[in-house]
């Protein structure tokens, strides 16, 4: 899942390219720091937030919830496959992928969970010859583009349409078979009432000892501020105009959330760094969360 690229309330004026970076491109950014601490707001800013009290009607957001799954197929309808760059950046990001193996020559199994068109799996598969990905997304048409890739192979990966909030997913993958779940940019899409059983889900499938690796939007991003009236569905959860809608995380409320699941926190900070939009003069803070946490038990290899 990811942003669109429309002009909506709320949503920054970026290029493709531009949204790339700010999810973590090949190209680095000056600046970019992990903290503990969340981003600290100006008063301008503090005011803004301040002043978003009404929130969007019980019955849109019913409707919402409804065409969720419709409003992500139309987004991918529209972009294909243009939208992001591939996500060359992810082992940079998270050297876990090469650092979890026993011994150099194992055969690691991944589930990307919301890969999209899978501009982070393809990449992921021409540079680890020895990887095996399951990928899942909430979007049918999605799950086709993926399918439809030259470099798609089912000897080297899986792609099947699931939602994590219902689907079981071992349907699909073999229970306690996975060894690193990555969840980039996917769970903010997720009303905050069902990620608690997307993550339960994600747990039956991954190995004692495995691993989930994820990066999303962090409390306070520019977007989240960027907002109009009309957006706001509950706390730190907006709704595009396109209804696609995205939920901004606090440390606390990962960590709280990871647990009740069952998994143990092992690293979680924000990821504070600035896009430049040079044709438009503009210079914006963007937070993101970047977490790793594990499931409890060793696993069978060790």
């Amino acid at each position: 899942m990811a942003l669109s690229n429309e002009s909506f309330p709320g949503d920054i004026k970026l290029t493709p390219s531009q949204e790339e970076e700010e999810e973590g491109s090949k190209n680095e950014i000056p600046g970019q720091t992990k903290t503990s601490t969340a981003r600290v707001l100006s008063q301008e800013e503090l005011d803004r937030l301040g002043g978003e009290r009404a929130l969007v009607s019980g019955f849109k957001q019913m409707k919402l919830e409804k065409e969720a799954q419709k409003n992500w197929d139309l987004f991918y309808k529209r972009n294909t496959t243009n939208f992001f760059k591939d996500r060359h950046w992810t082992t940079r990001e998270f050297e876990d992928l090469k650092a979890c193996r026993e011994f150099e020559s194992q055969r690691l199994v991944l589930l990307e969970a919301g890969c999209g068109v899978g501009n982070c799996i393809f990449p992921l598969l021409e540079d680890d010859l020895n990887i095996f990905v399951y990928a899942c997304d909430f979007s049918p048409r999605a799950v086709e583009f993926v399918k439809q890739n030259p470099l798609y192979c089912p000897e080297r990966c899986c792609a099947f349409q699931c939602d994590l909030t219902q689907d079981d997913l071992t349907a699909n993958v073999p229970e306690g078979s996975v060894d690193v779940v990555t969840l980039i940019f996917v769970l903010s899409a997720v009303h905050p009432d069902k990620m608690k059983l997307a993550l339960q889900n994600i747990s039956r499938v991954l190995k004692p000892g495995g691993i989930v690796l994820f990066r999303d939007y962090g409390l306070y991003d520019h977007a989240m501020l960027r907002f109009k009236a009309g957006s706001k569905l509950g706390e730190n959860f907006y709704v595009r105009q396109d209804g696609t809608r995205s939920y901004f995380f606090s440390k606390e409320f990962l960590v709280e959330l990871f647990e009740e699941a069952g998994f143990q926190c092992v690293a979680n900070d924000y990821v504070l760094r600035e896009t430049v939009n040079k044709k438009e003069g503009l210079c914006v803070p963007r937070v993101f969360l970047q977490s790793k946490f594990t499931k409890p038990g060793q696993s069978e290899s060790s």
